[in-house]
């Protein structure tokens, strides 16, 4: 549904027309319901896993990934260690693999500056809801990995 997924204008036939499904998805964005679906869904498997709904460990990974060429210049980098240009992607998940925060950088930013972005989205995250639910993070515009919450 957004930038790699399908396209809004070819949703699949036994959906409703996709202005009304954009029209939904984008109040729910707005209203933050769509990590409060995340949180309350992750709560649910962690659950009936035989976990506590909240997780009390996360797991830091990176991947870096190849980039367009229309991917702006200022959100790309070099990936010395995997020789890849483009950008990295940094996560944090449970311990089931469940994912709590993600931040896009640029791929010559270090996992330990990148790091302190993914720790500030756990902690917006956990500020301003019980859950720790995902946290989007949009490319960081400076070399120093910090993320931009998104809605």
């Amino acid at each position: 549904m957004v930038a790699g997924g399908i396209s809004w204008r070819a949703m699949p036939a036994d959906f409703p027309g996709w202005g009304l499904v954009y029209a939904f998805f984008r109040r729910w964005r707005e209203h933050g319901l769509i990590t409060a679906f995340h949180d309350q869904l992750r709560g649910k498997v962690r659950e009936r896993e035989g976990r506590e709904a909240e997780p009390t460990a996360g797991i830091i990974d990176a991947q870096s990934v190849r980039a367009a060429a229309t991917v702006p210049a200022a959100s790309r980098g070099y990936d010395d260690g995997k020789k890849v240009p483009g950008r990295k992607r940094h996560i944090v998940t449970d311990t089931l693999g469940m994912l709590l925060a993600v931040v896009v950088t640029a791929a010559n930013i270090g996992d330990r500056d990148a790091a302190t972005g993914l720790f500030r989205a756990c902690a917006v995250c956990t500020a301003t809801s019980p859950s720790s639910g995902p946290t989007a993070a949009t490319p960081a515009p400076s070399s120093t990995g910090a993320a931009r919450n998104s809605p």
